[in-house]
């Protein structure tokens, strides 16, 4: 019987290490994730006078996937320490309050129109000669002369 008692003690013990091993390795995972994540992150910094679009984060019961999920462009009017932002929306002239995890830079970009014409029954044209000479190479490649 003390044998017996013995070897339950020794397994209790062994147990109680295996538990701790699997403890110190899930911390150890857990710090070595977070770094890799935080390293990856980067913070955003915003002024006054410049540009954001505000993310929709409102809930739908069915989400599209071509619909845009930003709205704006706003204007930053004031920043506030805590991460907050005030912006202007010069469509509606309105100012309010969001918060800066909802933000993210718009860019602006100027986009010159193309008044170029291409004429489509070249390139079609072009394409239909490309499988004629596709398939009389095959012809001649299948037949025997």
């Amino acid at each position: 019987m003390k044998q017996e008692g013995e070897k339950q003690k020794l397994q209790l013990v062994e147990l109680e290490e295996l538990r701790q091993d699997a403890y110190e390795n899930a911390r150890l995972y857990k710090e070595r994730t977070k770094a890799y994540h935080d390293k990856q992150l980067f913070r955003k910094e915003f002024h006054v006078g410049q540009k954001v679009l505000l993310y929709n984060s409102r809930f739908r019961l069915f989400p599209s996937k071509l619909m845009s999920q930003s709205y704006g462009p706003y204007t930053i009017t004031r920043v506030f320490p805590h991460g907050a932002l005030e912006v202007h929306n010069p469509k509606e002239n309105q100012t309010f309050k969001v918060n800066g995890h909802r933000a993210k830079p718009y860019l602006e970009m100027d986009f010159e129109p193309r008044d170029e014409d291409m004429a489509l029954q070249s390139v079609q044209y072009a394409a239909l000669s490309r499988a004629l000479e596709s398939q009389s190479e095959e012809l001649k490649r299948i037949s025997p002369e």
